[in-house]
């Protein structure tokens, strides 16, 4: 699992404290000397979550600054710091899972709905997972492949339960948005694209 970064800017006391307890902490840990130092090696990808810890206010527009805690005020409570950099995470972990596009659908994995204009469709778990896996692959994947990787195999799973949620999902969006086409179904197995 990838974890969240927090990135500190210009704060050696602050990452060297953390550091020390980095196997305890749900989040990896970017040390940099200063602004510049961190825009220039700035690595972030977006779909990902991410804070930046800084004693003084950051002058690049752009850096996101809904996701920098700015610590001004000390002694730091360290309970608290930790919270406020977890409840950070979990926040634009949210934000990021409304907000999910497949195709030119809309996918709230909170809400677990799948929306095309003015139309939604409320989805199970195990669809949105299907959805998820399938979305970035080049190839078609047969369902050997669904069975491990989404339903984690179970020699006790017949590939017959794969292709009937497969088919059930397929036809809740046909029916919904009348497309035949979100899941494609080929020789070699599924694919969206």
């Amino acid at each position: 699992m990838i974890k969240s970064k927090v990135n500190i800017i210009d704060f050696n006391i602050l990452y060297n404290t953390l550091l020390e307890i980095k196997d305890h902490l749900n989040f990896d840990l970017i040390n940099y000397k200063n602004e510049s130092d961190f825009v220039k090696n700035i690595n972030i990808d977006v779909n990902k979550d991410y804070v930046i810890i800084t004693k003084t206010p950051l002058k690049n527009s752009a850096i996101n600054q809904k996701n920098v805690i700015l610590l001004e005020k000390f002694p730091l409570n360290f309970f608290s710091l930790i919270d406020l950099i977890n409840s950070s995470l979990l926040k634009q972990k949210y934000n990021f899972q409304s907000n999910f596009t497949v195709k030119d659908y809309k996918l709230d994995l909170n809400s677990r709905i799948i929306i095309k204009k003015e139309n939604s469709l409320k989805l199970t778990e195990k669809e949105i997972d299907i959805i998820l896996f399938l979305k970035d692959k080049k190839e078609p994947q047969n369902i050997n492949v669904l069975q491990k990787e989404v339903w984690g195999y179970s020699k006790d799973l017949e590939t017959h339960t794969v292709e009937t949620h497969i088919y059930r999902l397929r036809k809740k969006i046909s029916d919904k948005f009348k497309d035949n086409n979100f899941i494609l179904s080929e020789k070699e197995g599924y694919l969206i694209k």
